[in-house]
């Protein structure tokens, strides 16, 4: 088995009568030749990873070796327990989940690349939340995580998922593209609405530039991994109330990895463009760079 398209996933769940998860655990068995049980307790250990991240960044204070992040995801908590929040809980939680994670990464701690380190908050943001408020099993968590591995495994080999290569487009747009396919899988939606949902939320993301200051995974990927995961929500609720992309998601796809190819190097992960070379941005990089010289 294997699958080259959106289309082609599509055809492959209607034929086999399996969900997206499924499906990737099917083709998992087949090419690893590991049984399905070994195959869900793998994925398991991934998901206790994801917890452990939010777990240690959720309550943690502390700036990140660098100083320019760090704490927010407390301040995130402590402003959506006191009811504060516009979002709703679905995705306020999600989003101090994702900060959690992704400080979690700056201070080099373990997280799980989904699809890259640059992006780790997105889903473990949204699978989280799905728990909390949703109910969601640990095995239905597992589940999602080979949804998600069905979505970026197509994405991965028909565009980039790296931000060097194609942009943050190809990291945070990945991510929440994946995810927003995942919520829907996961609340019960069709394939073909989680593929819609997919290619909702990577139009939403069409372009985005990768311009990390001073080259680290923290300004602005932090913010952009939080906002990733209201724009994966957004985009499954589309999906699940009908409405369908107006261009099919191999095409956006294609479109991405167009787009990335015209993306010129300064914008691409080199941090020589964008806001990391605003006047802030260049302090900070002058400020960290002279430390080590």
């Amino acid at each position: 088995m294997e699958i080259r398209s959106m289309k082609e996933l599509i055809e492959i769940t209607a034929r086999e009568k399996k969900s997206i998860g499924q499906i990737m655990l099917m083709m998992e068995e087949e090419k690893s030749g590991k049984d399905q049980d070994t195959l869900m307790r793998m994925m398991e250990e991934r998901l206790i990873k994801m917890k452990e991240a939010v777990e240690s960044g959720k309550n943690d204070p502390s700036p990140a070796p660098s100083g320019i992040s760090g704490g927010d995801a407390l301040k995130m908590g402590d402003y959506v327990s006191q009811g504060k929040s516009l979002s709703g809980s679905y995705i306020s939680d999600a989003m101090a989940f994702s900060l959690a994670t992704s400080e979690n990464n700056a201070r080099m701690g373990v997280i799980v690349a989904t699809p890259t380190a640059g992006a780790a908050g997105i889903l473990p943001g949204v699978l989280l939340s799905l728990q909390k408020n949703a109910g969601a099993s640990n095995e239905d968590l597992v589940m999602g995580l080979f949804t998600a591995s069905t979505l970026g495994y197509v994405i991965a080999n028909r565009s980039f998922i790296s931000g060097a290569a194609g942009g943050c487009q190809a990291e945070v747009g990945s991510a929440a593209a994946m995810a927003a396919g995942t919520i829907v899988e996961l609340k019960g939606g069709t394939p073909e609405q989680a593929v819609n949902a997919t290619a909702i939320a990577m139009k939403s993301l069409l372009g985005l530039v990768c311009d990390p200051v001073a080259g680290l995974v923290e300004v602005p990927c932090i913010k952009r991994n939080v906002i990733g995961t209201s724009i994966a929500f957004s985009a499954a609720d589309l999906a699940l109330a009908g409405i369908e992309s107006r261009i099919p998601c191999d095409e956006v796809i294609k479109a991405m990895y167009e787009v990335g190819k015209d993306m010129p190097r300064s914008l691409r992960e080199t941090a020589l463009g964008g806001l990391a070379v605003t006047e802030t941005g260049l302090k900070v990089k002058e400020r960290l760079f002279s430390k080590k010289s």
